[in-house]
């Protein structure tokens, strides 16, 4: 799917991002100004702000208010690693987890691209051990890769949570090596749900953080690719970036983590990390269209603009048509090119979605079966 963006744009690293305003007129005065400190917390600043909604699901009475965090922190730990990447003069820090006993560690894509091509991968495990890693596969539309140690028995595997459990409000514990410190554990809570974030991705290209959990526990860079469990100690989703307001004084720099960082969903995440290690690679759906957003008007919803429609494609075999306005799938508005975006990465070759569409002014609908990315 080709999209092209016509939001608002973010200020920052540069790039035309499309994100829709978030923030109250109250505050786009002094936001407006710093939008662009939603940062890919490896070592690199980046653009953007989140969109999306959030869960109101309120948490019962059976849930803690925090987590037991000194307990949790001994339980995980063990399973989270610093990651170093370099390739020459560059390189960085971030986090993992292992995933798999025999060696294979979770973390995001923009740790370890820069070793991607001939560069050079470590791991620093908790009890002070470093070896060398290879990377097993990447998703740089995702912002995830599976990297692996070999030579090391029975590593401790991190426990998997469920994103169907996870509401606003519970608490969680982030772990990882911020600014490249390991075992760093901070605390907060899911302060939303549902958050669509574009992060810059390899080549000039975009990641997109689908469905992304908004925390305040405090995420800095470097905490990228590590864990945001449970009071259980279970993975709930992996920290991939964070907001962060320029520093006023002189210099540049920024004023550090402001309680908004953002982990994608454990469930996508162990989508991606299987397909990786069984394949080598991950293959996204495909929907067969180049889309713009249409931003609403008065009078007019908006919507996605279908520009094109690929001939013999998963769309035009479902009957869609250049110029129909895409208003929703699966029963959820569809308010921009970064929806559509978000569907061919949560589902698979093959699956089929109920695309809403107007088209001369008259709704319809069409069962859609995607095919797969080339």
């Amino acid at each position: 799917m080709d999209t092209a963006n016509d939001n608002v744009p973010a200020t920052g690293s540069g790039g035309d991002w499309g994100w829709r305003v978030w923030v109250s007129a109250a505050v786009a005065a002094v936001l407006g100004a710093v939008i662009g400190g939603l940062v890919v917390n490896a070592n690199e600043p980046s653009a953007g702000s989140p969109s999306g909604g959030s869960s109101t699901v309120a948490i019962g009475p059976d849930k803690a208010a925090t987590c037991a965090a000194t307990a949790v922190a001994e339980k995980v730990l063990p399973s989270v690693v610093t990651i170093s990447a370099s390739s020459g003069e560059s390189g960085g820090t971030g986090s993992g987890e292992v995933i798999r006993a025999e060696g294979y560690i979770l973390t995001n894509n923009h740790v370890i691209s820069v070793a991607a091509d001939g560069g050079q991968v470590s791991v620093l495990f908790n009890d002070g051990r470093s070896v060398p890693a290879t990377i097993t596969g990447r998703d740089p539309k995702a912002d995830l890769a599976v990297i692996k140690v070999d030579g090391q028995q029975s590593l401790p595997v991190i426990p998997f949570g469920q994103s169907k459990d996870v509401v606003v409000g519970q608490p969680v514990v982030a772990l990882g090596a911020p600014l490249g410190l390991s075992n760093t554990v901070t605390s907060g809570i899911i302060s939303a749900l549902d958050r669509t974030i574009e992060v810059p991705g390899d080549a000039g290209e975009n990641a997109l953080l689908v469905s992304a959990l908004q925390t305040d526990a405090a995420i800095n860079p470097g905490n990228s690719g590590g864990a945001l469990v449970n009071c259980q100690g279970q993975l709930v989703g992996v920290p991939s970036a964070g907001a962060t307001i320029p520093s006023s004084a002189g210099g540049g720099g920024s004023a550090g983590d402001i309680g908004l960082g953002f982990a994608i969903p454990v469930d996508l995440a162990k989508l991606v990390s299987d397909e990786i290690i069984e394949t080598g690679t991950v293959t996204h759906a495909w929907f067969g269209v180049s889309v713009i957003t249409v931003p609403p008007t008065q009078g007019q919803p908006g919507g996605v603009y279908v520009r094109s429609v690929v001939p013999g494609g998963p769309a035009a075999k479902a009957g869609l048509q250049t110029g129909d306005m895409i208003t929703g799938i699966d029963g959820k508005p569809v308010t921009s090119t970064n929806d559509l975006a978000a569907v061919t990465l949560t589902k698979r070759p093959g699956d089929t979605v109920t695309v809403d569409y107007t088209r001369g002014g008259k709704p319809a609908s069409a069962k859609v079966t995607l095919g797969a990315q080339q």
